[in-house]
């Protein structure tokens, strides 16, 4: 796991290294809820890639989750982003400003991942 700058408390946990175990492992400790939605995703990207012959289900696990990291070890970056996300999906304001948002949200979150 790597350190990364975080806010005036830092981050929850390292940013960790993008393998299965790893993710697996770093999603138990800051979100324990998700780690059957993990579990049941690298099992279909395992499946996927095994039917295609192609990296590129494990690819997209390793990067859904490795942004889902790196948004939710920061407490207040988390939060804002399920903010954002209610104001889109409630469609009573324009959404514009929220979408852009969410999109630097999650910019910087591929970045911090070393995506």
């Amino acid at each position: 796991m790597t350190e990364q700058p975080g806010g005036p408390y830092g981050p929850l946990i390292p940013m960790p290294e993008l393998t299965p175990d790893a993710l697996r492992a770093a999603v138990a400790k800051i979100a324990p809820s998700r780690v059957p939605a993990l579990t049941r995703h690298l099992f279909e990207a395992t499946t996927n890639a095994q039917r295609t012959s192609s990296l590129a289900p494990l690819r997209a696990f390793v990067h859904s989750w490795a942004v889902f990291v790196a948004i939710e070890r920061h407490p207040e970056r988390a939060a804002r982003l399920r903010e954002l996300e209610r104001i889109v999906d409630e469609g009573e304001a324009d959404p514009t400003d929220a979408v852009a948002e969410i999109l630097t949200i999650r910019k910087a979150a591929e970045t911090e991942a070393g995506l």
